[in-house]
C-alpha cells in the first residue's frame, strides 16, 4: 500500500490491521532507513554465506516462504509453496547448507544481491511490514542465473532488537527454468 502524504508533508497515514494510524513523516523516514539498513545487512550475510548470523535475525516464530510462481498471493496451506519453512525447518535448512549434505550446494553457489525500493507498509505496536525489490545473481558450475522479485518482510521488535517474523519471496519468474531449483536462501 502506498502511504498518503498530507499536503504539509508532515504526516503519513498508514493502513494497519486495526485501522488507519498516523505517523509523522520523520518517523516513517526513520523506519524506512531502519528497514533499508536491516535488508542490506541481511543481503550481505547471505552473499557471504554467514547463514548462522542470518538465522539469528529470525524471530522464534519466523516463517520463510516462497509462494508458487503462478499464485503469488496464495495463502499458505491452500497452495503448494516452493518453500514454506517455520523456524525449526529454517534451522535445519541452514545446518544442511553449512554442512556437506546439501549436494546441490557443493561447492557453494556464489551470489550477489541487489535490494532496492524499500517501502514501509503497516505499523503495529510491536513492529512493521516492509516490501522491497530484489535481484539475486547466482553463479555455480560456470552457469549464472538471475532471480528477480519482491520481498515482503514482517518485522517484530524483541528484547534482542529487530527480528524477521515473516520473509516472503515473490519471484517474478514464469518458471524456474533454466534455474530448475532453489537450493540456496533467496
Amino acid at each position: 500500500m502506498v502511504p498518503n502524504v498530507s499536503k504539509e508533508s508532515t504526516v503519513l497515514e498508514i493502513s494497519t490491521r486495526s485501522g488507519a494510524e498516523t505517523a509523522p513523516a520523520d518517523d516513517m523516514q526513520a523506519l524506512t532507513r531502519q528497514a533499508e539498513s536491516f535488508l542490506y545487512q541481511e543481503a550481505a550475510l547471505l552473499d557471504e554465506w554467514r547463514l548462522d548470523e542470518w538465522l539469528a535475525l529470525m524471530a522464534p516464530d519466523a516463517h520463510y516462504r516462497i509462494p508458487p510462481l503462478d499464485l503469488p498471493d496464495a495463502v499458505p496451506g491452500e497452495a503448494l509453496y516452493l518453500i514454506d519453512d517455520d523456524r525449526q525447518r529454517l534451522d535445519s535448512r541452514v545446518r544442511q547448507l553449512m554442512g556437506k549434505t546439501a549436494w546441490a550446494e557443493s561447492p557453494r553457489s556464489r551470489t550477489r544481491r541487489l535490494v532496492t525500493n524499500v517501502r514501509v507498509g503497516s505499523i503495529t505496536d510491536d513492529g512493521f511490514t516492509a516490501s522491497s525489490n530484489f535481484a539475486v545473481w547466482r553463479f555455480q558450475f560456470d552457469n549464472s542465473d538471475v532471480y528477480v522479485g519482491r520481498y515482503a518482510h514482517t518485522f517484530v521488535r524483541l528484547a534482542e532488537g529487530l527480528r524477521v517474523q515473516e520473509r516472503k519471496v515473490v519471484l517474478d519468474l514464469e518458471s524456474l527454468r533454466p534455474h530448475g531449483r532453489i537450493s540456496f536462501i533467496l
